[in-house]
């Protein structure tokens, strides 16, 4: 280190200047700056790591960019006063009425089986993410459409496995209606981890907290008409196979209904599934065919008319809200009791699956046609192929079962069902001035 000095100390530090002599006081201010700059070049490679540990943990980044898992948020939860809104909310206040856990209650079935239910004097707590899979204003108005009726709703994740512990542990509720999905069958080519995340792993999620509970719920949960894929036989029966999904979406509800057949075999969860069948209604999703082409037949905007291989007719099985609500009621009301206790099986449980239809499919061109008698406005059709992207030609509901056992029976025809939307939908986006994204 000396000789390395005395180098530098014989090289005079501009050309044609003197050299300076080599004193104490030089030679210790050297050491000084060389002991510093260490430190500070060591000071910012610790405080780097600090930073990248900050930003890269899941605490302080609680929205993952991954779009998959985009419903994971940290939400509030927890405390006196919250436990005391989801006890009011949850109270059963009519003679042998039960207490209801409603995940997606703010979706569009989720808020008409809910409000339903609180009319008749159950019980009812609701459970929802408030994703923006399409404009979370139109959850929120919902939401708020059901607090004035009296459900919380409490805003939560459903593979959020402590706040589901949490709920029980408050209410014991005797039921679970098991609403909470990533809905939308052409969105599955765009997003596939969400319906993975909501549809499989938030079933299992909630099907763990519910085996361990005590009481365990009977559970009633939504599938979808889509497990008969790409079947050739009408109407479409409990019956028929249901190993040729479509899309990723009818195969995540397709796999949710052997999950439910698991947890029911394991554990003695009382399960019922119920396809339904193209709901639609006021306060429906954005994303269905007859919300949009209202949408865009006001804005003058062409709509979509899909033909299948040989300018083959595209219909659907439409069934109006007001008859899901029933189906969705008659399958609580005549849900036996799940048999397990504390995650173990006592006996043989129930397990059940209905379809939950109009019966009386419908050509989408003529859907078109009542729309535009109904909003006097002529429609811009583009008449296209129908693209390979999950839809299929037809659903037609073979609802005997339903009707059998659980007294089912849809009572509201298309004309009619879409006039109470039509009038639902201009009140709500030009008397309340919204825009309709």
């Amino acid at each position: 280190m000396s000789k390395q000095m005395s180098h530098l100390d014989d090289i005079p530090s501009t050309p044609g200047k003197f050299k300076m002599e080599k004193s104490p006081f030089v030679h210790n201010r050297l050491r000084w700056h060389s002991s510093l700059a260490k430190l500070t070049f060591w000071s910012c490679i610790f405080l780097g790591l600090i930073l990248i540990f900050f930003f890269r943990s899941p605490s302080s980044n609680p929205l993952p960019q991954d779009p998959s898992r985009r419903s994971l948020r940290t939400y509030n939860w927890g405390g006196p006063a919250w436990e005391k809104r989801v006890r009011s909310s949850a109270r059963v206040r009519s003679h042998n009425g039960i207490s209801v856990l409603v995940t997606g209650a703010a979706g569009f079935v989720g808020t008409h089986v809910s409000a339903a239910l609180k009319r008749r004097g159950d019980g009812v707590l609701g459970l929802d993410n408030f994703n923006d899979y399409y404009d979370p204003s139109l959850k929120r108005a919902r939401q708020a459409l059901l607090e004035r009726s009296g459900v919380f709703i409490v805003e939560g994740d459903i593979n959020d496995s402590a706040l589901l512990r949490k709920l029980f542990e408050v209410v014991a509720f005797t039921h679970v209606m098991h609403l909470a999905a990533q809905a939308g069958v052409r969105y599955a080519m765009e997003n596939p981890g969400s319906y993975v995340h909501s549809n499989i792993a938030g079933l299992v999620s909630l099907l763990e907290v519910c085996k361990s509970a005590n009481p365990q719920p009977a559970i009633v949960w939504a599938s979808s008409s889509s497990v008969y894929g790409l079947n050739t036989k009408v109407p479409f029966s409990e019956k028929d196979r249901t190993d040729q999904p479509a899309s990723l979406y009818a195969a995540t509800k397709k796999a949710g209904e052997e999950i439910a057949h698991t947890y029911n075999h394991i554990y003695g969860l009382s399960l019922t599934g119920l396809r339904f069948f193209t709901v639609y209604g006021p306060w429906g999703r954005p994303d269905m065919a007859y919300f949009f082409f209202t949408r865009d037949i006001l804005k003058g905007k062409s709509i979509p008319i899909f033909e299948a291989a040989n300018h083959g007719t595209v219909a659907r099985d439409f069934t109006y809200i007001d008859d899901i609500v029933k189906g969705c009621l008659a399958a609580l009301d005549t849900a036996e009791k799940s048999t397990g206790s504390g995650g173990k099986k006592k006996g043989p449980a129930q397990l059940r699956v209905y379809n939950l239809g109009n019966t009386s499919p419908v050509p989408v061109s003529d859907l078109v046609s009542i729309l535009e008698r109904l909003l006097k406005v002529n429609a811009k059709r583009d008449i296209m192929k129908l693209p390979r992207n999950g839809d299929v030609q037809f659903t037609h509901a073979n609802i005997s079962l339903a009707q059998r056992e659980l007294g089912y029976k849809p009572s509201t025809d298309l004309q009619t069902g879409l006039k109470k939307f039509v009038r639902w939908y201009l009140s709500y986006y030009n008397g309340g001035k919204k825009a309709a994204g």
